[in-house]
């Protein structure tokens, strides 16, 4: 299958770059992957980033909206589940302003980097595109 992603290595955050988002979401289809995606042009702060990537990612009510709470809910509840095809996931327009600031957009990303190396360590994709506002 020709593919946006045949020069992307399995396991990576990065930035959206030349990808559309509507590109990311049919190669995922393609590829039978999870698509997951947040749109954070509306966030101002650490708790309207997770508010609202719990709310487009479809997390449970109990999420507990901190970061640890994001990479658990990304990794073991999913690995428990059964087996997992593979993950696109974008998350588009993370806040760049002084509520959410280089550290915190920092950890963001790290939360996603540990999500891409626990799949990888399982054999499983998963990727990762964000773009900042």
């Amino acid at each position: 299958m020709d593919t946006p992603l045949r020069n992307v290595r399995t396991n990576i955050v990065q930035s959206i770059r030349a990808f559309r988002v509507s590109d990311l979401q049919e190669a995922a289809q393609g590829l039978g992957h999870h698509f997951l995606y947040a749109n954070l042009s509306s966030a101002q702060s650490k708790q309207d980033v997770l508010d609202l990537i719990a709310q487009q990612f479809t997390f449970p009510a109990h999420f507990g909206k901190n970061f640890d709470a994001l990479y658990d809910s990304m990794t073991d509840p999913l690995h428990k589940s059964g087996p997992q095809p593979g993950f696109i996931v974008v998350l588009e327009q993370v806040p760049a302003n002084g509520k959410f600031d280089k550290e915190a957009r920092e950890q963001l990303l790290d939360i996603f980097r540990d999500a891409a190396d626990y799949w990888g360590e399982r054999k499983v994709p998963f990727r990762c595109f964000y773009s900042f506002l």
